[in-house]
């Protein structure tokens, strides 16, 4: 009966992290489509604004909204992936660390990024996914969690170089304060040791 019961647990927390993630997949296509075809990408307007204050409600609506296809397709997969991953402990922790990424991220490129820019897409918050589950290990210090901190390493270790300035049509502004937004609430979230 306790095996059952467990069994139910995990296809119930399974599920709710299936569907969170594929609900804001799932929106943020429906928005780049309905952009594409409906706006003529007259949405994008709507993303952080440097300075301007107008440019704040970006902050919210940014991570949903897209450049192109192209764009989506290369933030979709590491969103899955790494989303995932900050749920693995605790559902509620993909809530915090995006909140977390998404206002310090939002903050960050607000203040610092090139004066007349909007900056657009998910990647802020994916960065801040990155920052979370690469410093999480490092806070923690248990087995299981610098065990995930390695394997994220491996596997998308290579993506910190966007935190430097190298295209100035990719967000580095929105990647680094994700970053440090995921390292923040990385701390913040830490289980406390025995």
């Amino acid at each position: 009966m306790e095996h059952q019961s467990q069994k139910q647990t995990i296809t119930t927390v399974i599920g709710t992290q299936v569907s969170i993630l594929g609900s804001l997949v799932v929106t943020m296509w429906a928005i780049e489509i309905a952009d594409q075809v409906l706006f003529r990408q007259g949405l994008d307007r709507f993303g952080i604004r440097p300075r301007d204050l107008g440019g704040l409600w970006g902050i919210g609506v940014a991570p949903f909204l897209h450049g192109s296809l192209y764009h989506l397709i290369g933030n979709t997969v590491p969103f899955l992936v790494l989303g995932w991953l900050v749920m693995v402990r605790r559902v509620a922790d993909f809530a915090l660390v995006s909140l977390i990424s998404m206002v310090i991220g939002g903050l960050g490129t607000w203040l610092i990024g090139a004066a007349g820019s909007v900056h657009i897409g998910a990647s802020g918050m994916i960065f801040g996914y990155l920052g979370y589950l690469l410093f999480r290990g490092f806070f923690e210090r248990s087995l299981g969690a610098i065990a995930l901190s390695v394997a994220v390493a491996l596997g998308y270790g290579s993506m910190v170089w966007g935190i430097l300035p190298s295209n100035p049509y990719i967000s580095w502004e929105g990647h680094l304060f994700g970053f440090i937004g995921g390292i923040i609430a990385a701390k913040l979230l830490a289980e406390p040791r025995l």
